[in-house]
């Protein structure tokens, strides 16, 4: 058996190392992991889903599941490594943590850590570009004619910001703190100002108009799914038609195809936060148990994580007036099945920043905490967060000066030896969220003989987790889960063998869980006390010592399987 490989959290994998360390794992521990391809990127990548489960015990499918990805975006790319740790966590647990073991034995894990490998590509490169997802030009396949495109002029490998004099310019320099950039006071004039603009070059420059052009590539994956999907003059880089880009549509078709995942998280960055559902209408509007439920997985993410749970809808909008959907949110609002983004990593909250509100930040805040940014950058990260600002002649401006933020390496995503750390706050979250989906086990079979040939056949399972078998009420909703299926398998062509009452395949009700439904001093407390049980049975005439078997399901709390004797 291979090595176990080591990964590396403080660097980012390009495609192919990526790709050998997955299948090294796979080689490592074969009766733990497997490497699939779920479908193939724009640019004809595989997308690799990692499926962890101990086949001793099982096969995938007929175990409830867990589902995380991280990396729709191109240069979210803390969200692989978030994946990665996970990963590697799980491996180099097993066997040794109880929970763990418990976990890989009865449950599996579903893992893309990168769902959009060309994107992030790109901004590997060693001139990057920074584009929101997919390489696909979209929504014409041109190339501009005029303006401006950001890009790593200087060669040195980050996209950075140009500030160049200009007596209508919006900003100025601190007046304590001179490399800052700080807005203008209204009614201010008869001062130095420069305006500021990302780097880049500027195609057909008329020597007094700049346009920032838009990136070539604009679709937006996380735009393309299809609950509540609108055409692009209502969201931008939504696509042509729901699951147009195979991206998306290899996660979409991958998760509906196995209807026994009952939970799901998404990787992206940055803020800090937990995002429950829904992002298209507010807690109002969700079923209350429903809510209830996200309120209280939400509240473990926090204890476990320190990143607080907030609602998309009424904390995370980019826009008061605007809302986002045909999301990843699909999940949920589909299938019911329970979902979370998480956007790692806050340069902010690092920096000291109190009160900080996410998105409200970044329409306005106080110089002062422009101030901390710049002393982390200084005493945390060497100045690299916040670069100098130096000399560069450009071609259609003139003397300009290069610097300002490097967002991508400390605004996107954390510092190489700040990754680990935010990886490792997750780990637990996602085990308790695992071992709470429901889990369809065997109480007992009962065989009683009727007469000579005839036989009262029963089987009785429990849904042994903490969530009901169905997941949430969405899902009753949709019509997406059925309740448990009974099944026995009758012998083909055997004139012996027949059914005098039940059926060959019935379903049952749905099954509670272990999950308390109110207090214990609840006013009105539950009458249905053994609501996670069920029992299938049947009347069968056949000769005595006949064998058969039998089998129930449930598709998000996996499948049993036994074997009967009449005698």
């Amino acid at each position: 058996m291979a090595a176990l490989p080591i990964p590396r959290f403080d660097e980012f994998y390009r495609y192919e190392p990526l790709t050998e360390l997955l299948f090294a794992y796979a080689q490592a521990c074969p009766n733990l992991v497997s490497v699939r391809s779920i479908g193939r990127s724009h640019e004809g990548r595989e997308i690799w889903v990692l499926v962890l489960t101990n086949t001793a015990t099982g096969a995938d499918v007929d175990k409830p599941a867990f589902w995380l990805d991280g990396n729709i975006h191109a240069a979210e790319l803390t969200a692989s490594t978030t994946c990665l740790y996970y990963l590697h966590h799980l491996i180099t647990g097993y066997g040794s943590d109880a929970q763990i073991t418990h976990l890989l034995d009865t449950r599996a894990i579903y893992m893309v850590p990168r769902l959009n490998p060309d994107g992030a590509e790109l901004a590997l490169l060693p001139r990057p570009r920074h584009i929101r997802s997919s390489t696909r030009p979209y929504p014409y396949d041109e190339q501009p004619v005029d303006g401006l495109t950001p890009e790593d002029i200087d060669g040195d490998g980050r996209i950075l910001s140009m500030r160049v004099p200009d007596p209508h310019g919006t900003y100025k320099k601190h007046v304590d703190e001179p490399r800052l950039l700080v807005a203008r006071e209204p009614g201010e004039f008869g001062g130095e100002y420069y305006r500021l603009l990302p780097e880049g070059f500027i195609k057909n420059h008329d020597g007094l108009t700049v346009t920032v052009n838009k990136d070539r590539e604009g679709l937006d994956l996380n735009r393309n799914f299809p609950s509540e999907w609108r055409q692009e003059y209502k969201q931008v880089g939504a696509g042509p038609f729901p699951t147009s880009e195979p991206e998306v549509r290899a996660m979409v078709e991958f998760i509906s195809t196995h209807p026994n995942i009952g939970a799901a998280i998404s990787y992206h960055t940055h803020s800090g936060v937990i995002l429950r559902p829904m992002g298209g209408h507010s807690d109002d509007d969700m079923i209350p148990e429903d809510l209830w439920a996200y309120k209280r997985f939400s509240a473990l993410g926090e204890k476990h994580s320190g990143y607080p749970a907030i609602s998309i809808w009424h904390d995370f909008k980019y826009h008061p007036k605007e809302v986002i959907t045909g999301t990843q949110d699909w999940v949920y609002e589909h299938l019911g099945a329970l979902f979370w983004v998480v956007e790692l990593w806050s340069p902010n909250k690092e920096a000291g920043i109190e009160g900080y509100k996410w998105i409200d930040w970044y329409r306005d805040h106080s110089v002062e905490d422009d101030l901390k940014l710049l002393k982390w950058s200084d005493e945390q990260c060497g100045g690299k967060a916040y670069v100098d600002w130096t000399a560069f002649h450009h071609p259609q401006l003139g003397a300009v000066e290069i610097g300002g933020w490097d967002k991508m390496n400390y605004w996107r995503n954390p510092p190489p030896w700040l990754r680990e750390r935010e990886a490792a706050r997750f780990p637990a979250w996602m085990n308790q969220i695992a071992l709470s989906l429901p889990k369809l086990e065997l109480l007992r079979t009962e065989v009683r003989a009727l007469g000579p040939d005839t036989w009262r056949i029963r089987m009785a399972v429990a849904n042994s987790g903490y969530l009901p078998a169905y997941v949430t009420k969405r899902a009753l909703e949709r019509k997406v889960v059925r309740g448990v299926m009974f099944e026995i398998h009758m012998p083909a062509l055997d004139p012996t063998v027949s059914l005098v009452s039940g059926k060959e395949r019935m379903e049952g009700p749905q099954l509670e869980g272990h999950g308390p439904k109110s207090s214990q001093q609840a006013f009105l407390p539950s009458r249905e006390l053994t609501a996670d049980r069920a029992v299938g049975e049947w009347v069968v005439r056949a000769p005595k010592g006949t064998r058969l078997a039998l089998t129930a399901s449930a598709e998000r709390a996996g499948t049993v399987r036994t074997e009967v004797s009449l005698d």
